[in-house]
C-alpha cells in the first residue's frame, strides 16, 4: 500500500496533514509544518515517492503561512 511511505516520510521529517488516492489514479493531500521541512517533503514527493509510484509530474498549490497546524499527525484518508 503506497501511502504507507509518504506517511513514513512524512513522520520522519516531522510535517502533519494527510494523503488520499483519487479516482483518477492520482494522489492528493495536505502537508503542514517548518517550510523547511515542508520543501523537504515536496521534494520527496517529486522526486522519490512510494517504490510502486510513477511521478509523471506534482503540483503544488494554495501555499501560505499558518499561525498553528491543523493536523497533529501525518495519515492516510479514504
Amino acid at each position: 500500500f503506497p501511502n504507507q511511505y509518504t506517511e513514513q516520510e512524512a513522520r520522519k521529517l516531522g510535517v502533519v496533514g494527510w494523503v488520499k488516492n483519487t479516482s483518477q489514479g492520482t494522489v492528493t493531500g495536505q502537508v503542514q509544518g517548518p517550510e523547511e521541512k515542508v520543501n523537504e517533503m515536496k521534494s520527496w514527493l517529486s522526486k522519490v515517492g512510494s517504490p510502486s509510484s510513477r511521478i509523471d509530474k506534482t503540483n503544488f498549490s494554495n501555499e501560505k503561512e499558518i499561525s498553528k497546524l491543523d493536523f497533529s499527525d501525518f495519515n492516510t484518508r479514504y
